[in-house]
This record gives C-alpha cells, structure tokens and sequence, in this order.
C-alpha cells in the first residue's frame, strides 16, 4: 500500500501516458519539459557490473531488468496500463565502466580519472508494454578540463557527485567542468529525449 501511495503522489496532472521506472529527479524534469504525463513506479535492482559485460549489453541489461521489475509490481495492481519507461547510464574510461560512487574518496578517485580527459557516456532506454521491449542505447563523448584538487575536492564536498555515474552531474555544478560534449545532453543526463521520443512514437505516444 505504501508503494502505491508513493506512485499516486508523484503522478503528474496530465493524464498518465507512460509509468517511469526511475526515481530520478532528472529523468523527472526531463519529461515534464515536454509535457508527457507519467507516474513513477519504484524498481531497485541489483546495480552490479559483470566482470567481463561490455558496457553497452550492461547498461541495456539494467534498463530492461529496470523495466521488468517495474511490470512485475504492477501487475500486483492488474497489470500496467501504460507502457513502462526505463532507462541506465554508465560512464566508461579506458575500457572500465565507472558506476555510482560508493563514498567521497571513491568519488574523488573518479574525477582524478577524468581530469582533462574524454570519456564515454552510455545511455540505454527500453518501453516495454506486453510482450514488446523497444530499446535504444545513446553514446556521448565529453571531454573534461583539467581539475585541481581544490576543485575536485570542493565539488566532492558537496551531495553531487554520491549518487551518478561517475560522480558527476552535468546538469549541475559539473557544468563547468565540462570543455566539450559531443552526442546526446540528455543521454549524458540520463534519458536521451531523442531515442526516447523514437521508441514511444513506435509505441503510438508522442508528445508533439
């Protein structure tokens, strides 16, 4: 009862068009910028990368495992009306796939990482309605200045960092490290809007 309570606050005025299997509030403000009505359905999965999972099959892996587990809770609510929104980014670096940090120290390492570097972000977004599961992966190149320590260690200081892929937000105050971006900036968000809009209109949705 309480799940249901959770999605019923989070529906948005507009008549429900897809369920969102993501609690973020980027991916939130992402849709409502284009006005498309969803309501949120919780989906904690095991976030774990595979030794050896190429980060594509890996993040493809999370948006689908993502998406299943929101249809399975809904179903305990005779079934999903709408289709179901999932999506999963990694950022990767010399072959290695940088998650969520675990605690500062880990996300201080990370931005070490990509001090003046590029790197690779991969976003990947499934609709799953029924038997049907769309999917699409984004890949975004950015390129970071070079950061100081005063800089990483201020950024790391704030609540930032904790809780992306490779403990930074170029929404947010990571904005400023970035010199050049080259794909998707709503795929390094974390929904790319383009692939996004591609798989719902084949679902018979879209927002224009």
């Amino acid at each position: 009862m309480a799940e249901l309570e959770q999605r019923q606050e989070t529906k948005s005025p507009a008549d429900v068009q897809i369920y969102l299997a993501s609690a973020s509030p980027r991916r939130h403000e992402l849709l409502q910028s284009v006005g498309l009505g969803f309501e949120v359905v919780t989906a904690d999965i095991d976030e774990t990368h595979r030794p050896g999972e190429p980060p594509e099959k890996f993040v493809l892996r999370l948006a689908k495992e993502k998406a299943r587990h929101a249809a399975a809770a809904l179903n305990n609510q005779n079934g999903p009306l709408y289709p179901i929104v999932a999506a999963d980014t990694c950022v990767v670096i010399d072959g290695k796939v940088l998650g969520k940090p675990r605690h500062r120290d880990h996300a201080t390492q990370m931005l070490r990482r990509l001090s003046g570097r590029s790197h690779e972000v991969l976003t990947a977004v499934v609709v799953y309605r029924g038997e049907d599961m769309l999917s699409a992966v984004s890949r975004s190149h950015v390129k970071f200045k070079i950061l100081s320590d005063e800089e990483i260690q201020r950024y790391c200081r704030t609540s930032e960092p904790l809780d992306k892929a490779g403990a930074y937000a170029i929404q947010g105050l990571a904005s400023g490290f970035v010199e050049h971006l080259e794909g998707s900036y709503t795929g390094v968000v974390g929904l790319p809007m383009f692939e996004l809009r591609m798989l719902l209109d084949i679902a018979g949705i879209d927002w224009i």
